[in-house]
Parts: structure tokens; C-alpha cells; sequence
């Protein structure tokens, strides 16, 4: 229950702090029960960044699920403060910021190039945010550019767990396995089919690749390729004192050079965020018209205004590598999709977004699940950043349409893939303007004219 009553067809109650409105949770709205399960459930998703932490950025372990804990209370800040969405990282960007960090040393130089990278990000999205650039930019840059983006990063991530060396080759089993039942939960239509007639996979499928995370972790260990998990009870107990040892405080603050060189990865980071940030806004937008009975108000602005709160935050104190996404996009969209059958099934859009965010900072505080993933951290993580690469190079794809923007955006992505963000960045813009750009200014009259038989015909 809250303290606050909403009236039929107003806003949720909130207070109102500047263009921010914040809610807390028994007085301006209640907990939905179902959010909070799941969110308990896919809190361990987020755990596959430690991995990351550890082995990329050279991090302990202890200082990493530190720093997890810190982020997921840092994901409660969008739906705390007005946005109707669940938090969560710039899952597209990890592989590319993966293969960026491959040129610092483990340790003190690669956390400062992830605190540069948020830093950057922070600058990008409050001048974005406050003058409005950030649509302009999006909607302006060529679509053979946005898909050489993302399939290069699709590509990045699914090279870096394949290529010799990768954890693919050293787990076969449990990854093969594993990825396979992601996509055939995610991706068929079989799969689809059935969950729609049978109510018990139905509720499966609601978790994402939580189940076939939990059966490659089986077979990962039945098969011998992931030791027995030593699980301990109790309360999960941060290390403070490990987070605060590897801040910019401590370790000092990155070198202009490496500000430089986060740059491209910051841009990159952008338009990725941009694009899911029109993903949320048009699930927000279609539910809508379920619900009349709550009015559901925010803008662009305040999204980037949350978000570089978070990134600076991040940067100060907690350097993770998935930085500060907009939007947990297939959380959104599951509250979203409930928020659709009612009020009596859910109370407020903003209950159920942050019911599910207090979940996963609950969730993380089980030592016993926390304690039971810990060896299969590398499953989570590979599984996760095969299924991001698969979706990468779909929606990049469905970018572009004709055979100059799909060789502009595969030598990008290539690129992009083997050489990095900047160079990446560099050969695309340079393809578009000596190959796409001409191209388009000579066939323009041509292609109308084509354009306007075609319709003529039809």
C-alpha cells in the first residue's frame, strides 16, 4: 500500500524537486509483488559484469561485487525521479569498450579509462540534454553509419568469446549449449507459439535467458567444466574500503590522452543509448492507450539530465563497465506489457518500473545465490554478450537498405571490430562522403524519377 491515492486519470502522487518528481516507494507508490520476484531472478544477469571487472579492468573480486551492489542502487535513480523506465547498462557498447581496454594495462590504467569513458558520457549527455543536440544528431546520422555502429559491435562481441582463446574454446559445452537454448528462447517462433498456449512456459520465457543461463550452468558442471560452487549463507557484505582504493580520488585522475581516446567509445555509447532511449519512449507511448486512468508525463531532457547524474556518479565512485544506460529495455518492456492489463493487475506504470529496480538491489544481498553464481560468472557473461552480439547485428542490419550503405556499413564494422571505436568511426565517415554521399548527389534525380514510376504503376 502508499500513503499517496492516484485519482482517476492523473499523474502517480510525487514531489515535485525542480523538472524531477520523485517517488518513494509506501508513499507515493506500492511494490507489485510479481516485480519483485522476478526482479530477484534477473538480478543475476547483472553479476556477469564482475567478470569483466575482474579479468578486463583488474579489479578483485570483492572490490567487483562491491561496485555491482553500488550500481544496481544506482539503477533506482530514472523511476525514483520520473522516467518510466527500469535502469540498466549500454549492453551493445560492452564488447567494443571490451576491446578498448584490451590497450591499457590491468589494473590502475584500465579503470581510468572506464572513469574518461563516463566522464566523457556525463559531458555528452548534459550538453545533448540541455540543448537538444542529442536528436539532431541521431536523426541525422546516416542510417549506413548507425548499422556499421552496431554491427561492429555485434560483431566484437561474438568474435571475442569464438576466436581462439575465447571462453567458448575453453567451455564448449556449457556456451554451445547454453546460447543455443537463448536463441531458440528468444528468437523462435516455435518458442513463441508455445509459450502463448501453455501458461507454465509462458511464465518461463518471462525470464529472458534466465533459464538457459540456469541449464548451461548445469551442464557446465555435470560435464566437469565449472567446479562445485562453494555456496555461503547469509547477508552479502560489501567492501567499501576496496571500492574507495580504486577511485579517481585514490588512483588519480585519467590523463588527457586517454580523455582523448574515450571520446569515439563515448559517442558510440550515445547513439546507442539514444536509440534505446526511443525504444522506451514508444513502449511508454503504446501502453498508453491501455490505461487512461493514469496520465504518464517526462521528457528527453529529463532522461539525459538522470542519466548524467548517474554517469558522474559512476565515474566518482563506481567505475562499471556497462556505464549508465537509459533503459533495461527487456525489463521495461515485460512491467510495460503487465502495466497493459489493468489497474487491479498493476497500480501505477511507476510501481511496477520500481518494484522491479528494488528487486535487483534486494536480490544481491541473497549470499547464497550470489555465492552459487560466482564460479559461472563466465557462462553469464559469455551467454550475455553472444545474445547482444546476435541482436546488434539484426538491428543494424535493419538499417539499411541499399548495397552502398551495406558496404559503407560493413567495412565500418569490420573495422570497427578488429581496429576499435575510433578508427571504426573514421573509416565509416570517410566511406559515406567518398562513396555514399557523392553516390547519393549523382543517382538523387534518378532514383526520384524511379520512385515516382514505381508509384505511377502502382
Amino acid at each position: 500500500m502508499s500513503m499517496y491515492k492516484r485519482k482517476p486519470g492523473h499523474e502517480q502522487p510525487y514531489w515535485a524537486l525542480g523538472q524531477y518528481k520523485i517517488r518513494i516507494p509506501f508513499v507515493h507508490f506500492k511494490l507489485e509483488l510479481p516485480e519483485i520476484i522476478q526482479g530477484i531472478v534477473l538480478f543475476t544477469v547483472g553479476l556477469s559484469m564482475i567478470e569483466i571487472m575482474t579479468s578486463v579492468m583488474g579489479i578483485s573480486y570483492e572490490a567487483a561485487l562491491t561496485i555491482t551492489i553500488l550500481n544496481q542502487f544506482l539503477m533506482l535513480l530514472p523511476s525514483i525521479m520520473g522516467v518510466p523506465f527500469v535502469g540498466g547498462f549500454i549492453t551493445a557498447l560492452i564488447p567494443v569498450l571490451i576491446l578498448f581496454l584490451e590497450g591499457y594495462e590491468p589494473g590502475t590504467e584500465a579503470i581510468q579509462a572506464v572513469i574518461a569513458v563516463q566522464i566523457m558520457l556525463a559531458v555528452i549527455f548534459l550538453l545533448f540534454g540541455k540543448t537538444g543536440l542529442g536528436e539532431i544528431l541521431v536523426k541525422t546520422l546516416p542510417a549506413s553509419l548507425k548499422a556499421g555502429i552496431l554491427i561492429g559491435a555485434g560483431i566484437t562481441a561474438i568474435m571475442a568469446e569464438i576466436q581462439p582463446g575465447g571462453r567458448l574454446t575453453e567451455t564448449p559445452v556449457a556456451i554451445t549449449i547454453g546460447t543455443l537454448l537463448c536463441f531458440y528462447m528468444m528468437f523462435s517462433l516455435s518458442f513463441k507459439a508455445l509459450s502463448k498456449r501453455k501458461k507454465l512456459v509462458g511464465r518461463i520465457a518471462s525470464f529472458g535467458i534466465i533459464p538457459a543461463i540456469f541449464i548451461a550452468i548445469f551442464i557446465g558442471w555435470a560435464v566437469g567444466e565449472y567446479p562445485t560452487p562453494n555456496v555461503e549463507w547469509g547477508i552479502t557484505t560489501p567492501s567499501f574500503g576496496a571500492v574507495w582504493d580504486i577511485t579517481p580520488f585514490v588512483i588519480g585522475f585519467p590523463t588527457i590522452e586517454m580523455f582523448i581516446g574515450a571520446i569515439p567509445i563515448a559517442i558510440l555509447a550515445y547513439v546507442i543509448a539514444y536509440g534505446d532511449i526511443i525504444v522506451g519512449d514508444k513502449l511508454i507511448e503504446r501502453v498508453k492507450q491501455f490505461r487512461p486512468d493514469e496520465k504518464i508525463e517526462y521528457t528527453f531532457k529529463q532522461v539525459h539530465m538522470v542519466t548524467f547524474f548517474r554517469s558522474v556518479l559512476n565515474a566518482l565512485f563506481v567505475p562499471h563497465p556497462g556505464m549508465a544506460g537509459p533503459i533495461f529495455t527487456a525489463g521495461t518492456a515485460t512491467v510495460a506489457e503487465r502495466y497493459t492489463n489493468g489497474r487491479t493487475s498493476m497500480d501505477s506504470i511507476f510501481s511496477g518500473m520500481n518494484s522491479l529496480s528494488i528487486a535487483f538491489s534486494i536480490g544481491i544481498f541473497f549470499l547464497p545465490v550470489v555465492t552459487f553464481f560466482q564460479p559461472f560468472l563466465p557462462i553469464a557473461l559469455a551467454l550475455t554478450l553472444i545474445l547482444t552480439g546476435y541482436l546488434c547485428i539484426t538491428v543494424g542490419m535493419q538499417q539499411i537498405k541499399t548495397e552502398t550503405e551495406m558496404g559503407v556499413a560493413g567495412v565500418m564494422a569490420i573495422v570497427l571490430a578488429i581496429y576499435g571505436a575510433a578508427p571504426g568511426l573514421v573509416v565509416g565517415i570517410l566511406l559515406y562522403f567518398l562513396i555514399q554521399r557523392s553516390r547519393q548527389k549523382q543517382d538523387g534525380p534518378k532514383q526520384q524519377e524511379s520512385e515516382d514510376e514505381k508509384k505511377k504503376i502502382s
